[in-house]
């Protein structure tokens, strides 16, 4: 038992801090594990234990705690087995984070990826301002005169400024495994973000042995998370399957696998489908996370083959992202990090 300063005890507080993002990976696991009646049973008896019930079921509670992202993965994990009467005020906590992720992702997102767009349209007779000199020297290269050092442009390549004529499809595939919650939830905040954008052409589809496309949900985020289930198993062959079959421009296309690659389904067609997709022109970007926690437990060997296709895993902070889909947008290298 600890002391304060004046040697009296300390007193003991209650909370949700640290055990968060393991209840929110605890409440998944089980779904592997037990059959659905029992885990309605553990999850109720859940709610009661991290002192939920009296967060839900009081809304004026919410004044006095500080919703996270470790909190909203938490009520998500819960969300089937929450009473009635609990879930507007759920919605609401989810809510409150997704406004804060929002505010704090959304103009620096746009703003990042209309660079992109813009960079990644190439103008062959633009203004002088939007010339792209790293581009048009090298497509002049056979011009290069020895005698005056210089290269002779007969061909000018641009910037291109019409996002309207850019468009570019992503795809979001989201593995819905209870150790992913941080993820999904950032997740499902950039998709809305990326799908408000005009250039370009947004789906989200969230996965764990089932595939499940929540695309029409997008203008919503809340409505996103609120209809993932975290936990269960993993099969990224048949997501990535299901995402395949929706591609209609590979070449304009960027597909975004989100997963620790713990893989429940048939390893050597995964693998197939992201070569196949990678040699059709697909960019494809995979990522063992995205939060602020760093990469988690994950299959190396899955994360090796896919490194050796071209397509290296690595975990990604929110922050990052955005300067992620911006290199992938313009098929620049991706910024990998430390």
């Amino acid at each position: 038992r600890g002391s304060n300063g004046a040697g009296q005890p300390a007193k003991r507080g209650a909370g949700l801090g640290g055990s968060a993002p393991q209840a929110a990976r605890w409440l998944g696991d089980i779904r592997t594990y037990f059959p659905s009646s029992v885990v309605q049973v553990m999850q109720r008896d859940a709610i009661d234990r991290l002192g939920l019930s009296a967060l839900l079921l009081e809304p004026e509670m919410l004044e006095a705690v500080e919703p996270d992202v470790h909190l909203v993965g938490t009520l998500l994990s819960l969300s089937r087995a929450m009473p009635e009467s609990s879930r507007e005020t759920a919605r609401a906590v989810v809510r409150k984070v997704v406004a804060e992720l929002e505010k704090r992702l959304a103009t620096r997102t746009r703003s990042t990826l209309t660079g992109a767009l813009d960079r990644s349209a190439k103008v062959h007779r633009p203004r002088h301002r939007d010339i792209d000199w790293n581009r048009t020297i090298r497509a002049n290269l056979k011009n290069y005169l020895p005698e005056h050092r210089t290269v002779v442009p007969e061909r000018l390549i641009g910037y291109g400024r019409a996002a309207q004529s850019v468009k570019k499809e992503v795809v979001l595939c989201i593995d819905q495994s209870g150790s992913m919650a941080a993820s999904v939830v950032y997740a499902s905040v950039f998709g809305a973000v990326l799908a408000s954008m005009r250039a370009l052409d947004t789906r989200l589809v969230v996965f764990d042995t089932s595939v499940v496309d929540l695309t029409d949900e997008l203008d919503d985020p809340v409505d996103v998370l609120f209809g993932t289930q975290l936990g269960g198993g993993t099969d990224i062959n048949r997501a990535l399957a299901y995402c395949q079959s929706r591609i209609t421009r590979p070449a304009e296309t960027v597909v975004v696998l989100i997963s620790d690659l713990y893989e429940g389904g048939i390893r050597e067609e995964m693998l197939k489908r992201v070569a196949a997709m990678k040699a059709a022109g697909v960019q494809f970007v995979t990522l063992l996370a995205l939060s602020d926690e760093g990469a988690p437990s994950y299959d190396r060997e899955h994360a090796a083959s896919l490194a050796a296709l071209g397509a290296p895993a690595f975990a990604c902070t929110p922050d990052r992202f955005p300067e992620v889909m911006a290199a992938a947008l313009e098929k620049r290298p991706l910024p990998l990090g430390d």
